[in-house]
């Protein structure tokens, strides 16, 4: 699903909300939960799941091009964790084809 067909259902399911509206609520809770997590805050979204940092140390990586040692900064990563009830309803949803996403190896 993209934003914007969020934004559509958003719209679908609440008539009196204008398209407008739901722009702009989608909008203000993403830039919300990006400036969280840009602070180091922890997003829990109960029944969904969390959202926080992961720092990954500095490394030495390799150029696959030319194959040259290339040193990697340290950084913070966003990284989800889904929630027991969305991976339950996940795992429980017979409409879900693993062949099709190339998941199912036979």
């Amino acid at each position: 699903m993209t934003k914007s067909e969020l934004i559509g259902r958003l719209a679908e399911r609440n008539p009196r909300l204008v398209a407008r509206d739901a722009d702009e609520a989608v909008n203000t809770m993403l830039d919300a939960m990006t400036e969280a997590l840009s602070t180091g805050q922890r997003i829990e979204i109960r029944g969904f799941g969390s959202f926080a940092l992961n720092y990954r140390p500095p490394r030495v990586g390799r150029n696959p091009k030319s194959g040259d040692r290339v040193q990697v900064p340290a950084k913070h990563v966003p990284h989800f964790k889904a929630g027991k009830e969305l991976r339950e309803r996940v795992d429980g949803h017979e409409g879900i084809d693993p062949a099709a996403d190339g998941e199912l190896d036979e």
